[in-house]
């Protein structure tokens, strides 16, 4: 029996694929219902009320559950969260659950796992198998200190629900993420005046070209890495122009090197003046915030929109490979431990245009290397070695990614595919293929 902790699209992707190859397994999830963050009404999630999906539906949704013709190109939240209630009804995936549950624990125990939970209060101690970890990565805020003590509200946009919350305040949202350019759009309608602080430059997609998605348009020709990141940059410039033509500062690494901002209307609000860019924080004293380029300003509500950090409170960091130095644990593919071959993080991976079917594929890979290792084939005996080889190797597809916790755990799409799809087929035909084929 194996233990998967955690009912969104990436534990929902777990359930599925285990429940495909006919492996039991016992779900747990704190809410009362599937969806993950994609439930507003699910005290944990970070949403917002005006979320909608940055990537385009058709490269995002399950391949086997395709969303509806009548959902909009990026959907809204709730679309998605009603999305996930069908996936789940339509495969009976609730009925493995114990929802309103907690992991308190889990350790090591005689080749298994001693999982304890808790829900209203009683305690249970069970010892599984293996256990499939798809608790989230959006969960702990990244809360950096300020260079002072601010007199205002302070918050973290884990915290944002409405953007009633800015009426008639004078905003500073610092930093500019996919979270915090919809934050600073929404503030521009009911705040009294709305900045942003930028540390670093960032690269700006708008979500449609020609009345397309932009993540369905391209790909059809492979072209060298270097060649295809002066391509689209100068296409993007083209389009929408430089950053700085906003006045906000231009990114000092080269495209896909850090993740896109999908997101236009910010550029549009600030080309309007209905957002002023400005620099990085220098100090705070009061309500007053003083910025590197020498300036100053009042505000009343400071919102940190600085992302994550992965945290994972039921298990210890050394049971992860996680050294203290690094911002994520070591791990083959960011999923599979080099020496527990029965502990699998789910999830734990960022890239442009994976979409969720790039991780039920993830989902896949597990479910069929639990099964081989139960028939001990010689491809997953293959497969031990190489993970074992390369645990902490970055598939970036040759891509200096910037050096930041969010990209700690980011990989290049098509060589994590490419990956994900040579293993599998190792696996499905029990042929090994050799490490240096990997």
């Amino acid at each position: 029996m194996y233990a998967v902790i955690g009912a969104g699209p990436m534990g929902l992707a777990a359930a599925r694929n285990l429940q495909k190859l006919n492996i039991p397994f016992v779900g747990f999830e704190l809410h009362t219902d599937v969806g993950g963050l994609w439930d507003i009404d699910n005290p944990h999630s970070t949403m917002y009320e005006s979320a909608h999906l940055i990537s385009s539906k058709r490269m995002t949704e399950f391949k086997e559950f395709p969303m509806s013709d009548s959902v909009a190109a990026y959907p809204h939240h709730t679309q998605l969260r009603q999305y996930f209630r069908d996936f789940s009804d339509t495969f009976n995936l609730k009925s493995h659950y114990e929802f309103s549950t907690r992991v308190i624990s889990m350790v090591p125990e005689g080749g298994g796992w001693r999982l304890i939970s808790e829900c209203n209060g009683q305690t249970q101690s069970r010892l599984f198998d293996g256990v499939l970890m798809a608790n989230g990565t959006l969960h702990t805020p990244n809360m950096p200190s300020l260079p002072g003590t601010f007199a205002g509200t302070l918050m973290h946009s884990s915290e944002y629900r409405s953007p009633s919350v800015f009426n008639d305040k004078r905003v500073l949202i610092v930093g500019c993420g996919n979270s915090g350019a919809d934050i600073a759009v929404d503030a521009v309608h009911h705040a009294k005046s709305v900045d942003i602080s930028l540390r670093r430059g960032y690269y700006f997609l708008p979500k449609f070209i020609k009345g397309q998605p932009i993540d369905t348009l391209g790909g059809k020709l492979k072209l060298p890495r270097p060649v295809k990141q002066r391509m689209d940059a100068a296409m993007i410039r083209m389009v929408i122009g430089k950053p700085s033509d906003y006045g906000l500062p231009n990114p000092n690494y080269r495209m896909y090197e850090s993740h896109p901002v999908v997101n236009s209307l910010v550029l549009h609000h600030l080309g309007h003046g209905d957002i002023k860019a400005r620099r990085d924080i220098r100090r705070i004293d009061g309500h007053t915030v003083s910025f590197s380029d020498g300036e100053n300003q009042d505000y009343d509500l400071i919102l940190m929109a600085t992302g994550y950090l992965l945290d994972y409170p039921f298990i210890e960091r050394a049971q992860l490979n996680w050294p203290a130095n690094h911002d994520a644990p070591q791990l083959y593919m960011n999923v599979f431990h080099p020496e527990h071959n029965n502990l699998f993080m789910m999830g734990m991976v960022e890239a442009a245009g994976l979409g969720w079917e790039g991780r039920n594929q993830q989902a896949r890979l597990v479910a069929l290397y639990i099964q081989q290792r139960q028939q001990n084939t010689a491809a997953v005996k293959q497969f031990d070695k190489v993970k074992r080889q390369r645990a902490g190797k970055t598939l970036d597809g040759g891509y200096d990614y910037i050096k930041l916790a969010r990209m700690a755990y980011y990989v290049n799409k098509d060589e994590y595919l490419e990956t994900l799809s040579k293993h599998i087929a190792e696996l499905e035909t029990k042929q090994p293929v050799l490490a240096s084929e990997v």
